[in-house]
């Protein structure tokens, strides 16, 4: 693939929009960048606050802790934290910075407003409606199909800002139709490492960080340590998938510090990085493989995900496991053949595995996942793999794949609408 290719300036492209900075959780902070939003539309702190959110947004805000607020947790706390303290210039880092009197701040809001939370269902997987009102003046900011895409604003009966909402079509963004395989694969093996320097470097370095901080401090059910702790850390397989559970450990569980994401989520964009991470440390492979490794590993998750959908019943952790493994296949030389069979036996293992909302448990789930794209590999490097007819294993990896997203967006549907019930009547 060359530079002047309009593909290759594609993937370029996509790889800056989807491997962006987070604080947190990225559906409480989504809700938040609506608030601060609201807030400044606004243009004072309300009296009242109205949240209504899809099933799968409630699904992901209700467990986790919002960063930056001595651990609150939910919804009002998401919005609240927004409303006082959030900058939505800056968007999925929106409470980055929030001072000690603000979170007293948040506390007594918390106390004294009334916040009220509804389940909407308008078709869409992915939608955020804040509405803030001080006296007779009210604000109202809508956000649908992915975490940053505010489609209308209004003031008082005018309306600001108004976008067409298409069913769940990412308006605005890259085609990610473009993504196949076999073209990620020429991608990364000829692309100019300076194109995806900025953004890659900056995966290693955010993502480096809180895996550190989640093996360090005391994160929800501290999985990345407890999986060192029973298997030692003289095995680079334990070491991959300790360092990503850690990282989401601490991510789940009120660390303040950002990430970069992959397909809106942060557990995903850790679980594609940090075990690929550690495969290249243990292989000395160099900066040069290391990033295209870093970059096939993060374009394999984004195609899976197309078709999967930014949220569903389906656990993300599963698509960015198997793309993991394709990247330590690359990274332990493997050529494509090895890295799509990979991918296969990956999703063959573990895709049964079911989103139940962001919570500590999160960090499990992705250590099982980055454990079957390393066996996925092995697998296969050893003349073993999970051939068509094997369940929802099909010939061909694009086949496979195009089942996936299948199985995530429609035949998991009813389970998230299940699974969305049992959370709100708890």
């Amino acid at each position: 693939m060359k530079r002047e290719d309009e593909k290759y300036q594609a993937y370029v492209q996509i790889l800056k929009e989807e491997l962006v900075p987070a604080m947190g959780c990225t559906e409480p902070i989504a809700l938040a960048y609506a608030a601060a939003k609201a807030r400044e539309v606004l243009g004072e702190i309300p009296d009242e606050v109205k949240v209504e959110a899809s099933g799968s947004i409630i699904k992901n805000v209700k467990s986790v802790i919002v960063p930056n607020t001595n651990h609150l947790k939910g919804i009002p706390a998401a919005a609240t934290a927004g409303i006082i303290a959030g900058k939505a210039e800056k968007e999925l880092e929106v409470i980055a910075e929030v001072t000690e009197e603000q979170i007293e701040e948040m506390k007594e809001f918390l106390k004294t407003r009334k916040i009220t939370v509804e389940h909407v269902d308008h078709g869409i997987t992915f939608e955020i409606i804040v509405t803030v009102t001080k006296g007779d003046s009210y604000a109202m900011v809508r956000i649908a199909n992915y975490h940053t895409n505010i489609v209308h604003i209004e003031k008082d009966h005018k309306v600001l800002l108004d976008i067409p909402v298409e069913g769940e079509n990412e308006e605005g963004l890259t085609d990610r139709s473009l993504l196949d395989v076999e073209d990620i694969w020429d991608f990364i093996n000829t692309v100019e490492i300076d194109d995806i320097r900025e953004v890659i470097g900056r995966q290693i370095e955010y993502n480096t960080a809180i895996a550190d901080e989640g093996l360090r401090g005391d994160y929800g059910a501290n999985i990345g340590r407890v999986l060192l702790e029973t298997y030692g850390d003289a095995d680079v397989k334990v070491r991959a998938k300790a360092r990503a559970a850690a990282g989401s450990d601490a991510r789940m569980n009120g660390c303040e510090l950002p990430v970069i994401i992959n397909a809106g989520s942060g557990n995903q964009g850790m679980t594609c990085s940090l075990p690929v991470l550690e495969y290249a440390k243990e292989f000395n492979s160099g900066e040069d493989k290391t990033y295209r490794a870093l970059a096939l590993s993060n374009l394999v998750a984004i195609h899976q995900k197309t078709g999967i959908g930014r949220l569903s019943a389906y656990c993300g952790a599963v698509s960015a496991g198997a793309a993991a493994g394709a990247g330590i296949a690359y990274l332990c030389g493997g050529g494509y053949e090895e890295v799509i069979h990979t991918v296969v036996n990956a999703l063959a293992i573990v895709s049964g595995m079911v989103c139940d909302g962001a919570k500590a448990s999160c960090a499990a789930k992705i250590a099982e996942s980055v454990d079957a794209g390393i066996l996925g590999y092995n697998m296969y490097i050893r003349g073993q793999q999970f051939y068509a007819g094997d369940g929802i294993v099909t010939r061909g990896v694009e086949a496979t794949i195009h089942n996936i997203g299948r199985l995530g967006k429609d035949g998991m549907r009813e389970t998230n609408e299940e699974i969305i019930k049992m959370m709100i009547e708890e």
